[in-house]
């Protein structure tokens, strides 16, 4: 079946629905690489033209075709320890914090296929006391890279990062037809939940945090759109939580009721 190119005013359509409805700020420059990933989608739908597949994701009552296209155009790109500064100050401010609170827990806000959450639980696990309750709770807006998350199991060429002591405690070596892959613990993965999440709806139903991972996320949103996502988030934190951001979206503008620690790093003041 053939399809022609997307057009400028079909381009646009998906721009403002992105937008709308994931918070998603999709440049001109990606025009090449919409048509590129959704040509394939119009093929299994049998759809003539980009914009009678958007009448049928616009049309779409459960919603399966629009999450396939967000998985399809979503980035993923992610690993074990990514920016690790930012786990080598959750090492350090855990005890003096954390200890001995009811449960601490901890949101990997965009946490992709996983690596994210694990890396958090991995430290926590090392520096927490045995009795002391906590959880970490990865969202993301794909549902597909969710399911990697919810298994837990990697290729070894993704463990390279994770500090040997964490690999030999933590990591379970596939073995034959697993061969080449490792296995998260099940004692580390019973702390550790997924569900999928717009960043750009209601937060409060998850309840509040003392660590927050914001990372790698933002730099997909307009400057408006960013405001009110760490806003939002922000809420979410106690009074004295950590808000962790990616080293390459600082926050520029001043945000009511956050102090920068270090680089990427803020603290919620108050309540």
């Amino acid at each position: 079946m053939h399809t022609t190119p997307i057009t400028r005013k079909e381009f646009e359509l998906f721009q403002r629905y992105l937008h709308q409805h994931i918070g998603l700020s999709l440049p001109e420059s990606k025009q090449m690489m919409l048509s590129q990933r959704l040509g394939k989608r119009l093929r299994v739908n049998q759809c003539e033209s980009y914009g009678a597949y958007f009448e049928l994701i616009r049309q779409d009552r459960n919603a399966q075709e629009l999450q396939i296209l967000i998985d399809l155009i979503t980035t993923h790109e992610t690993y074990f320890f990514r920016e690790p500064k930012h786990f080598d100050a959750l090492y350090a401010m855990v005890p003096p914090t954390l200890t001995g609170r009811d449960k601490v827990r901890v949101w990997s806000a965009a946490s992709s296929s996983g690596e994210e959450a694990y890396s958090a639980a991995m430290v926590l696990a090392g520096v927490l006391p045995p009795s002391q309750s906590w959880e970490i709770l990865g969202t993301d807006i794909s549902t597909q890279v969710l399911e990697t998350a919810r298994r837990g199991l990697y290729s070894l060429d993704q463990a390279e990062r994770i500090p040997p002591a964490y690999l030999k405690k933590w990591c379970l070596k596939g073995k034959g037809r697993y061969d080449g892959t490792l296995l998260i613990d099940k004692n580390l993965r019973r702390h550790v939940s997924f569900r999928p999440f717009n960043l750009t709806g209601a937060l409060h139903e998850l309840g509040l945090f003392d660590v927050i991972f914001l990372r790698n996320v933002t730099i997909y949103f307009d400057p408006p759109t960013k405001r009110r996502v760490v806003e939002q988030v922000t809420e979410q934190l106690r009074p004295g939580g950590w808000l962790m951001m990616g080293h390459a979206e600082p926050l520029l503008d001043r945000y009511s009721g956050l102090e920068q620690i270090t680089t990427a790093i803020y603290r919620k003041t108050h309540a």
